[in-house]
């Protein structure tokens, strides 16, 4: 393996990171550009002689023109995008088919059931905050979740003088564990950059599945423990009708015009009949459930044209930013693996760390993952370090799919990162301080971290040692 595409590819980590973590660049450009930049420069001192004699079939490598060395970037560009395409497009119609149940109101009588049934009670105020939290972090989106989740409760926290903290830490901690679904962040960018991964959004989900069913009661269970200090603190006040009306309520003619309540057990029935489905072996792909879904929802809840296309309208805007981002880094996974520099940096990575260390190596990913995925984006640690640690694995015999699942362990911090935007529109709506939600977020945070990695490391998924 040359040398040259080694410090290549160190310098493109070292740069990539240096431009994401200082936001020189957004994602989508860094993503682009900075391989792009580094595998031209391997095109100048005439690296890819190996890779351009192996695609045209020449006989004789003496034939490669300097030309050739140029040209072959296309094929590289094109080599990344073939294999991130198909999670591309299933993150196209899984952010269009939750928006268009958020826009229907499928999820609006579900947090009036919840409102209606805690009435006065904290504990059950606190229960019902962290059902709603995970129920709307379906959708994957921490944004959507934050402002449903608190514009539901904040008026009822307030009014019975609950500790916003609670709000603050139940909101956040589900939707971490809620994003580990196939169409959320860190779960689209593992399986686009890993090759292996590329269309298995069912195998890993339901590879962290296990660990998210226990995570998910975990939080009941502490919602409850909050809910029984609460009472202690201030008792029970009942609502009187009126008071629970207006908590449940909206007058906003925008949104009543766009609301399906009566399809709301369509919807619902089909919202889990697709759940369903990704969650079994040998059914439909996911890209194909996303597809059909949508369809059916946009004929169901807004028959007119128009509508339609109204509807496609509001919510292309957040799809499309996830999906150039995919697409994005099938370019930067096409240019950084076909050129052979994730080899190269494998191998010399392969000798700095301790070969003792290789049976662990799950484990080591698992819990590089929780700093890396904190200090870092997801973009930089899954686009930039997750290559370099899979290559550095496949040595000892693990699997792209065993590494995969392990580097998503370590979100069970990842949303307390000041790099989250929507952190700071959660802060802003509970009015509460960024160190002490972040303090007591994490003491929560670390039992997640753990039922994640015991829950992976028992049922194979992440084995503790090879």
């Amino acid at each position: 393996m040359p040398i040259a595409l080694t410090v290549l590819a160190w310098g493109m980590i070292a740069v990539f990171l240096f431009l994401i973590m200082k936001k020189k660049l957004s994602p989508f450009t860094a993503l682009i550009i900075v391989p792009l930049v580094f595998a031209l420069a391997g095109s100048f001192m005439g690296l890819y002689t190996d890779q351009i004699v192996e695609i045209k079939k020449l006989a004789d490598p003496s034939m490669v023109t300097f030309m050739d060395q140029i040209w072959i970037l296309g094929d590289f560009v094109l080599d990344g995008i073939k294999k991130t395409s198909t999670t591309g497009i299933m993150l196209l119609f899984a952010i269009f088919y939750f928006a268009l149940m958020l826009d229907a109101g499928m999820f609006d009588p579900i947090t009036r059931v919840m409102i209606k049934f805690a009435n006065g009670d904290p504990l059950k105020v606190l229960f019902a905050t962290a059902v709603v939290a995970a129920t709307v972090s379906l959708n994957g989106d921490g944004t959507t979740t934050t402002l449903i989740t608190c514009t539901a409760f904040i008026p009822l926290y307030k009014k019975l003088g609950m500790k916003m903290m609670n709000l603050g830490v139940l909101v956040i901690l589900m939707n971490t564990i809620m994003n580990l679904l196939p169409w959320g962040g860190p779960t689209a960018r593992v399986i686009s950059v890993l090759p292996e991964l590329n269309g298995m959004d069912s195998e890993v989900l339901r590879a962290v599945a296990p660990g998210m069913i226990l995570a998910v009661i975990y939080m009941l269970g502490v919602s409850i423990y909050m809910g029984f200090q609460e009472r202690k603190r201030i008792g029970i006040k009942v609502l009187s009708e009126t008071e629970l009306l207006e908590l449940t309520s909206t007058d906003d003619e925008e949104i009543l015009k766009i609301r399906r309540p009566h399809l709301f057990w369509p919807n619902l029935i089909l919202t889990l009949t697709i759940v369903t489905l990704l969650m079994m072996e040998g059914t439909f792909p996911s890209v194909f459930l996303f597809l059909v879904g949508t369809v059916i929802a946009l004929m169901m809840n807004y028959p007119n044209l128009k509508d339609q296309k109204t509807r496609l309208h509001e919510n292309s805007g957040d799809a499309v930013a996830v999906v150039i981002l995919v697409l994005g880094a099938g370019v930067f996974t096409g240019l950084f693996t076909v050129s052979g520099m994730s080899d190269a940096l494998a191998i010399s990575l392969t000798k700095i760390i301790p070969a003792s260390f290789g049976r662990f190596w799950g484990l080591v990913v698992a819990f590089l993952s929780a700093p890396g995925t904190f200090f870092l984006s997801n973009d930089a640690f899954y686009y930039g370090v997750l290559p370099v640690l899979t290559e550095a694995g496949a040595t000892y015999g693990w699997t792209q799919m065993e590494l995969g699942v392990a580097s998503l362990l370590g979100q069970a911090f990842h949303l307390l990162s000041p790099l989250v935007a929507f952190i700071y529109l959660l802060l802003q709506m509970t009015e509460l301080d960024m160190g002490e939600w972040q303090k007591e977020s994490a003491k929560w945070a670390l039992g997640i971290f753990v039922i994640f990695i015991l829950v992976a490391g028992f049922t194979g998924a992440v084995p503790f040692i090879k």
